[in-house]
């Protein structure tokens, strides 16, 4: 039998590109979900996930099995950003943001993960990471109710938007909870096939930008712009993928049996994660980060060889460049991006409160309820301050004020800790 040089038959490379493209397809309902919510190229994002991917097997001396794509951490900071300052300079910003995590990469290689105990505790990062998800509530109402974003333009009969967005949520909530095997890991696609299915029935879909499409294209690059205001504004957002990270490589890590904290170790991933951060945005492509979909896939199917990934990233750079495809995506309507949108927010408000429930914050001690209260009212409430000619406002403020407060604010011994 023919075997090629890497000692693999024919038929083996066969199984690893088709189990690869399998990889793909989990993750690209929430890989376009961002780019379409933020004004992003889905073909771009396409082509960064699949570079970032490369990226970090290359970092990681391709020892872990995981794909990296469009992190939803940053689609209130994009949306935000792309309307004040522009892509451009939204990518600029996003690019210091991979530097950040190169930085925790080499903070964690010297001291270990001790630090992010003393600055980044549970009290500090979960408020901080409810902000991000509740802040966009009202984004995902009005689109569910055929309005614009900001809710100015009524784009749809509120009656028929309900008929459409109310059906892919409860398509995602089914598919979540109650489905089993490979389904269960494919919800968000699940909902904008049953939205998109609606809205065609209803004749909402315009085809024209299919229609006026190439079969191959370019995707639209974007190059980075720098403003200081806005990389202090989007900076803080770093932590709540960098967080997510950590379990992501602690669950691939239980999954295979394999410590990768240790080898490669958390110091190689945090730092694969970030440069292809820093990739993404040098192409005008979404922030990357470890996909817990991809990492259930693995799990379901028992897929623990990292060259898998290796083929589904070069399926999903080869997919960039259909024109037709990045335009049938833009397709789907506002309607359907609002229902599941009303789940997505709070799912990533939920994960910051899980993970103080899972810590146990002592709510007992004032000083996190103080914590837990300004951040959340300061987030939501929209507080900005001006220092110097600067705005420090959102994501940014929250997690300055919730790490100062953390340090200065006295601790008291905890009921269990007297006993």
């Amino acid at each position: 039998m023919e075997v090629n040089t890497t000692g693999q038959t024919p038929g083996s490379l066969l199984k690893e590109i088709l189990t690869g493209s399998q990889m793909l397809f989990v993750a690209f309902g929430a890989l376009v979900l961002m780019p379409l919510l933020t004004g992003l190229d889905p073909n771009v994002a396409l082509c960064t996930a699949g570079i970032g991917t490369l990226l970090f097997q290359l970092v990681t001396k391709g020892q872990v099995p995981v794909f990296l794509a469009s992190s939803f951490a940053f689609i209130a900071p994009i949306m935000y950003g792309t309307q004040t300052w522009g892509i451009p300079t939204t990518m600029g910003a996003l690019m210091i943001v991979g530097a950040v995590y190169a930085l925790f990469s080499g903070i964690i290689k010297m001291r270990g993960v001790g630090f992010i105990h003393k600055y980044l505790p549970p009290i500090v990062t979960g408020p901080i990471i409810m902000v991000i998800g509740l802040s966009l509530a009202p984004y995902a109402v009005h689109m569910a109710l055929g309005r614009t974003g900001d809710g100015s333009v009524q784009l749809f009969d509120q009656s028929l938007a309900l008929s459409i967005s109310l059906p892919a949520l409860i398509t995602t909530l089914l598919v979540a909870a109650f489905s089993k095997g490979f389904m269960r890991l494919v919800p968000i696609l699940a909902g904008i096939v049953v939205g998109y299915s609606l809205s065609l029935y209803h004749g909402i879909v315009d085809f024209s930008p299919v229609t006026n499409a190439q079969w191959l294209a370019m995707p639209n690059f974007t190059a980075p712009e720098f403003k200081l205001e806005a990389i202090i504004y989007m900076l803080p957002v770093a932590l709540a993928p960098a967080i997510e990270h950590i379990g992501d490589v602690l669950a691939i890590s239980s999954a295979t049996g394999k410590d990768y904290l240790k080898k490669p170790g958390l110091h190689r991933t945090l730092l694969g994660d970030g440069i292809a951060t820093t990739a993404a945005s040098l192409l005008g492509g979404p922030p990357n980060t470890t996909y817990s979909e991809v990492t259930g896939a693995v799990i379901l199917t028992k897929s623990f060889n990292p060259r898998i990934m290796t083929w589904a990233a070069i399926t999903a750079i080869i997919m960039a460049f259909v024109g037709k495809l990045g335009a049938l995506l833009q397709t789907i309507p506002g309607v359907v991006m609002g229902g599941i949108m009303m789940l997505l927010f709070g799912l990533i408000a939920s994960v910051g409160l899980g993970s103080m429930v899972k810590a146990k914050v002592d709510f007992e001690q004032p000083r996190n309820f103080i914590i837990f209260a300004i951040v959340l009212v300061f987030g939501i409430g929209g507080m900005a301050l001006n220092f110097g000619g600067y705005n420090i406002q959102g994501i940014s403020l929250c997690a300055l004020v919730a790490i100062v407060l953390n340090l200065v604010l006295p601790r008291e011994e905890s009921a269990q800790e007297q006993s």
